[in-house]
């Protein structure tokens, strides 16, 4: 049994998926989210403003989804420059406390923008 979640406050997927799927057993699946701002469609300039909006749409999807941030378990995150990994600790520190959920962190060629962020929530139903 599946459940489909559409966050009206995230900007709209950019392509064939959903923001979240909520699946049987209490495992709720976030997709990638980026830094595009939900309001204005832009995409704000700089590596943290950039790693922040995408915490905040993450946060947004997990909220729709019947969750929050409070409920990862695992965090992917995907970065076009590794240098940024400090600041990224220090960006992420605002939005995760200990315990922290598992995470893996990667480079990756992202089309226009520094950072995208995926999750696995537990419990958020």
């Amino acid at each position: 049994m599946k459940r489909f979640v559409t966050a009206p406050g995230a900007p709209p997927p950019g392509g064939p998926y959903s923001h979240a799927v909520a699946a049987h057993g209490g495992l709720v699946f976030l997709a990638g989210q980026g830094p595009t701002n939900p309001v204005t469609g832009k995409i704000p300039a700089g590596f943290e403003a950039q790693a922040r909006q995408t915490l905040k749409n993450l946060a947004t999807v997990a909220e729709a989804a019947g969750g929050s941030l409070r409920d990862a378990i695992r965090v992917g995150v995907f970065m076009s420059d590794m240098s940024n990994f400090p600041a990224f600790n220090a960006v992420y520190s605002e939005f995760f406390e200990p315990p922290y959920p598992a995470r893996t962190t990667i480079q990756s060629n992202l089309p226009g923008f520094e950072i995208e962020i995926d999750a696995v929530l537990a419990h958020a139903e």
